[in-house]
């Protein structure tokens, strides 16, 4: 039986907002006279946004692990918890060592050029001038700027940006790696480099957390995904077999079948915290 390597432990994870609101119905969630008062006074309600509930991961070492979910499912909330980025209402989080977040671990300056920002960005996660000097050129190449690395930053599109911030965050090795929609405003070209570069880090032992909307780079990258849904861990497991069954739930929403959707979604819900609670009690 193959040992367990853990890279990211995430024990038992909520996340609650407090966030105002106009709405009538959210209104009516608050206590009689408390409500009375704030209609009184002309003040918004305050209400709780349950971001994510009790969510539980463990991330080995070399895994390339997909996270997908409808928009506000709670997936980039989870990847700045696992970042350190934001501290959970309730929960832990272990890591085997600081998780790189691409465009939070990296001090980049918009004034700057693209090639001196790329040896800021990497004097700033540590690495000695010799080292800089050793991987700048495979990083000018990943990055792909052309003649705009010499430009300043704040002339970049948004594409020319995240793959300088892409380039840098990656070229220490980072143990752990958190890439959120980190290709989708590349080119095929970027995005076979980039698809390279996350295969050495994960070859490295290290491992990457992968949030992206396109399942075609879901299931040409990631050999486990997460589903996460209304801030809950929906499946957990094998890529094609989950990819597929967010897609038939996608597809019930798509046409109409709000009632049908929720149904396949609760029921794949309630049969991964059965597996859950198996663990819990081995």
């Amino acid at each position: 039986m193959n040992s367990v390597e853990p890279a990211v432990v995430v024990d038992d994870v909520s996340m609650v907002y407090n966030v105002t609101s106009t709405g009538a119905e959210d209104e009516e969630q608050i206590p009689g006279v408390q409500r009375i008062m704030r209609r009184a006074l002309g003040r918004p309600a305050i209400v709780k946004n349950q971001a994510l509930t009790d969510v539980r991961l463990l991330i080995e070492q070399k895994e390339f692990v997909g996270f997908i979910g409808r928009n506000g499912s709670g997936k980039s909330t989870l990847m700045n918890i696992v970042a350190g980025q934001m501290n959970p209402t309730s929960g832990r989080v272990w890591a085997i060592d600081k998780p790189s977040k691409l465009g939070v671990s990296v001090s980049l300056v918009p004034a700057l050029s693209g090639d001196r920002n790329i040896r800021l960005g990497c004097l700033a996660q540590g690495m000695s001038p010799q080292q800089v000097d050793e991987v700048f050129d495979e990083l000018v190449e990943i990055a792909a700027l052309g003649k705009a690395l010499h430009w300043p930053m704040k002339a970049y599109s948004s594409g020319m940006a995240a793959r300088l911030r892409f380039a840098v965050a990656t070229a220490t090795n980072p143990h752990v790696l958190i890439l959120d929609e980190a290709l989708s405003t590349g080119d095929a070209q970027f995005q076979a480099r980039g698809q390279a570069r996350m295969e050495e880090i994960r070859e490295n032992a290290g491992c990457v957390m992968f949030v992206s909307h396109t399942m075609s780079e879901i299931k040409h990258m990631c050999s486990r995904v997460v589903w996460i849904d209304a801030g809950e861990v929906v499946m957990d497991g094998n890529t094609q077999d989950v990819v597929r069954e967010y897609d038939e739930y996608m597809s019930m929403l798509a046409a109409g079948n709000l009632l049908s959707a929720q149904s396949f979604r609760d029921e794949h819900r309630a049969a991964h915290r059965a597996v859950e609670l198996v663990d819990l009690n081995r």
